[in-house]
């Protein structure tokens, strides 16, 4: 079997998170410190709540990895949640001593309604627990896992904040791991300096009006080779695996590939890429890329450029109208320890997302039990396309 699976479990204010990642080959160099880090890139940014002064997510691996390098089996990883401990009588497996209050004031835009209805429960915490971006920590590390592999392929998936709220950034120019480099050092993930600060003010704006804020991110990843993904069925087309790996993020609202939008705005002549011939360095070029790297579903050489547009998060200090469930009367929307923005976050998500599909779609293209053979069969896949030009 080639290509990836994985599946997490646990609750918002449960004891941990739980990922279970399967189909990394054996052989891949992978410490702690490097899932750590993207965590730690997951938990800051401008406008974050308290939740982030309280977790300090770390990873314990306890399956999958020996001696700092993967076994070709399932990767078990666990992510403390270290605020269960105030949670203690409210949280957990354990039938409870006393039934905790209920929460019956679900909030406009947050699953608690709707599942609440679907699932037949009384408490909304038994939805929002489990509809909480907190579970996003669970895809990051599994991500973090998927760029380790990436890299081995020299293949680089990076994100940058295009906007917060009304504040916009420039188009990227100039070398684009430089620009990544730039927008990975920022806070809020912006690789405008400028820019950055204007996206500070408004949230901060949004906060003194017990407001929220959202925006649009865009992740891009290098190096990908021709041919990953396919156009002979719907569900086996990489753009529609992307677009479904971002939207799948809590709170997104829109993805793009490429031009997106705009190129339903423009004629065919200022939308699709003309290609064009290296002959020396035995590859076909195109001077522009507003095919976001996708041409019929399968990856065209180019890079991969994908944007999520995240609306603004809902819970609101300043609450909106609800209803209670209990006594079905007018009520304002409960109010959760929340973030007043968190789209850098969600641009770390992002990455996490793009490097798990990719990942997928090269395991897919090349196969290989290990590393080192899988390596070997994507030189020999590329050898082939050269061979071609």
């Amino acid at each position: 079997m080639s290509g990836l699976r994985w599946l997490t479990a646990g609750e918002s204010h449960g004891p941990e998170l739980v990922v279970i990642l399967e189909g990394i080959p054996a052989g891949l160099a992978l410490s702690r410190e490097r899932i750590d880090a993207d965590l730690a890139r997951r938990q800051r940014g401008y406008g974050r709540g308290g939740r982030m002064k309280i977790e300090t997510d770390r990873v314990a691996i306890v399956g999958g990895v020996r001696g700092g390098e993967t076994l070709g089996g399932p990767i078990a990883l666990r992510i403390e949640n270290k605020d269960f401990a105030s949670w203690q009588g409210r949280m957990g497996a354990d039938p409870f001593d006393a039934p905790p209050e209920a929460l019956t004031r679900p909030r406009p835009g947050h699953a608690d309604l709707a599942g609440g209805l679907k699932y037949d429960r009384r408490d909304l915490r038994d939805i929002l627990e489990r509809a909480s971006a907190r579970e996003t920590a669970s895809r990051t590390a599994a991500g973090a896992v998927a760029r380790v592999l990436l890299e081995s392929f020299a293949i680089r998936v990076g994100a940058h904040v295009v906007s917060i709220g009304d504040v916009t950034a420039a188009e990227p120019t100039g070398d684009a791991d430089a620009f990544l480099d730039r927008a990975r050092g920022s806070e809020m993930a912006c690789a405008d300096a400028e820019i950055e600060a204007s996206m500070r003010a408004a949230i901060l704006a949004a906060s003194h009006d017990g407001d929220t804020l959202g925006g649009v991110f865009e992740v891009i990843a290098l190096g990908a080779p021709p041919g990953l993904g396919s156009h002979i069925q719907w569900d086996r087309k990489l753009d529609g695996r992307l677009a479904q790996a971002l939207m799948c993020i809590p709170a997104i609202k829109g993805v793009e590939i490429g031009l997106g939008f705009e190129a339903a705005r423009r004629r065919g002549s200022a939308v699709h890429d003309p290609i064009g011939h290296d002959p020396a360095r035995h590859r076909f070029t195109r001077p522009t890329n507003g095919a976001g790297g996708l041409e019929g579903g399968i990856t065209n050489g180019m890079p991969i450029v994908c944007r999520a547009a995240m609306k603004p998060i809902s819970t609101l200090r300043r609450a909106l109208p609800s209803v209670d469930l209990a006594s079905l009367t007018p009520i304002e929307a409960a109010f959760e320890r929340s973030d007043i923005c968190a789209v850098p976050a969600a641009s770390v998500v992002g990455e996490a997302m793009v490097c798990l599909t990719l990942a997928d779609a090269l395991l897919e293209k090349i196969g290989g039990d290990s590393v080192v053979e899988a390596q070997r069969n994507l030189a020999g896949y590329v050898a082939q396309i050269e061979a071609r030009a």
